[in-house]
């Protein structure tokens, strides 16, 4: 055992989706943290590591994101646990889409 001024450590596993995980460089990681730690202090360090690679236009996906521990929603405040899953779900955009009109067309439909 540590002594008094020795800090607990715990180690989450972190999953990245969508374009975080081209800003973080990977799909998954491992990141220790004294014990303790809420969700919010891990964005905010990820946040960090990742601000070399942000533009402008990326750098909302911060505040926007979706996190889950162990596949269920948390919030910022949400402590974390040793051996916790916490997978960040930037928004979705959609794609090119489609911009035409739909109408029904027989089976009695009107127009």
């Amino acid at each position: 055992m540590g002594g008094p001024f020795t800090l607990e450590e715990m180690q989450i596993d972190l999953l990245y989706f969508g374009i975080l995980k081209d800003l973080l460089g990977c799909e998954r990681d491992k990141l220790e943290l004294p014990s303790g730690s809420r969700v919010e202090d891990v964005l905010r360090l990820l946040r960090a590591r990742a601000s070399n690679s942000l533009t402008a236009g990326q750098s909302g996906v911060w505040s926007a994101l979706a996190v889950a521990v162990n596949r269920e929603y948390a919030g910022a405040s949400t402590e974390l646990a040793d051996g916790d899953e916490l997978a960040l779900l930037p928004p979705v955009s959609g794609g090119a889409g489609w911009h035409g009109e739909v109408r029904g067309e027989g089976r009695g439909a009107n127009g």
